[in-house]
């Protein structure tokens, strides 16, 4: 199997800047028949799953339906997701403590609601039945052994690998609303959620940008949106003099789990790739079959191929942005858990606002996430047509998307 694998990161309410530059692509680019592109498989983990769930049940219509995902987003109010009643006040104790039952700061219903009413799963189901997507897994994190979890729901004869690498359990499953609900639970923030008579939560702990199911599942070009920017030397997100408090700090710590840099999935692509040319160039084009013919003796599923790769992500860092948006929007929130929220989001002593960019779900915070993704799509036109629309061996052999690989770990464009 082969084809074009579609990759999204996780990261609360950061995941609007994924609808934004999907929403660019797809009613951007067109083959010659007027097609938009193919997407042959999905892996999401947190939000991304939320988001790569939809696009999975929409696959046959992928342009409408991302404009019907950006209203979803630019609709939103911070009520619509982040439940808190009576009940999650009293309840706050038992997060800290535990207890005979899931809790989490901000009761999901409303979040559950809205995954349940808008992927529409029966349509999933049969995407996956008649080959319409090759595959979509969707990550988690086992709460009881920490160990990520990859839910496969793959076209019948798709293998499955046993293993995916970084001590990740892979199961084939039919992924369902409990699935992408566990993948997208936050640690504290949500209630963690049963798969059967496990508990899980969300899978951006240890595997934030999956890409080794696209690899190992056989696709050979991969489509990463992540939602981290690269650190840019110098850049003080603290003033002199001041120490920023705990909601600072637990934004840096949400970062240092949930946003993994992709640099070395990256790299690691690079280093496959540039094995196989050497390989290539010293054995000549036999090369391949010959270590793929060796490989299928000992059960590998996925024949070694040439990789290629497009990392879209933020120009400007995500934190900044919700700093900036709370310090003109305050006006926005009327209601009172909204005066609460951001109270307790103030960024106080620090320029970036970590915390509030994963919880800030308000249609003008995710309008002005969705932009950006568009503006930054924009940016790198060329090297997406380019993606999509060249031989990828072709490209790989004038070392066009090793290029890419190395800009996407350098500083974005302006």
């Amino acid at each position: 199997m082969s084809g074009l694998g579609l990759i999204l990161s996780g990261g609360g309410a950061r995941g609007a800047y994924e609808v934004g530059v999907l929403d660019y692509i797809f009613s951007e680019f067109l083959d010659a028949q007027g097609n938009p592109p193919k997407v042959d498989l999905i892996s999401g983990t947190s939000v991304g799953a939320v988001n790569g769930a939809f696009v999975a049940s929409h696959i046959e219509d992928v342009p409408n339906a991302m404009k019907h995902m950006v209203g979803l987003w630019t609709g939103l109010e911070l009520a619509d997701v982040l439940g808190f009643g009576l009940r999650q006040a009293a309840g706050l104790y038992r997060v800290l403590l535990g207890g005979t039952e899931s809790r989490g700061v901000f009761d999901p219903t409303n979040l559950s609601a809205i995954v349940g009413r808008n992927i529409r799963w029966r349509r999933l189901r049969r995407n996956i039945r008649t080959g319409a997507l090759q595959a979509l897994t969707v990550s988690t994190t086992h709460v009881g052994s920490g160990q990520p979890v990859i839910f496969v729901d793959a076209a019948p004869g798709v293998g499955i690998p046993e293993s995916l690498g970084l001590h990740a359990l892979v199961r084939r499953a039919k992924i369902g609303q409990h699935h992408v609900l566990a993948s997208a639970a936050i640690p504290l923030v949500f209630p963690s959620v049963e798969i059967g008579d496990e508990i899980h939560c969300d899978g951006g702990l240890r595997l934030n940008t999956p890409m080794g199911p696209s690899v190992h599942l056989g696709m050979n070009r991969l489509l990463v949106v992540g939602l981290s920017t690269p650190h840019v030397a110098g850049r003080r997100a603290v003033r002199d003099g001041q120490y920023p408090g705990a909601p600072f700090m637990l934004g840096k710590v949400l970062n240092a789990f949930l946003l993994d840099h992709v640099n070395a999935d990256l790299l690691e692509v690079q280093r496959i790739n540039d094995f196989l040319k050497d390989g290539i160039r010293a054995y000549g084009p036999e090369f391949l079959d010959r270590i793929n013919q060796a490989a299928k003796a000992r059960g590998a599923l996925a024949p070694r191929r040439l990789l290629s790769s497009l990392v879209l992500r933020p120009s400007v860092d995500i934190g900044q942005v919700a700093s900036d948006y709370l310090a003109s929007n305050r006006v926005r929130f009327g209601k009172s858990l909204g005066r609460a929220f951001i109270n307790v989001l103030d960024v106080g002593a620090g320029a970036d606002a970590d915390l509030a960019s994963y919880l800030l779900f308000d249609g003008g915070f995710a309008q002005t996430l969705v932009e950006m993704g568009r503006r930054d799509a924009h940016a790198r036109r060329s090297e997406i047509e380019a993606f999509f629309f060249e031989d990828p061996e072709a490209a790989l052999s004038t070392g066009k998307t090793v290029d890419t690989l190395a800009r996407s770990d350098s500083n974005p464009p302006e």
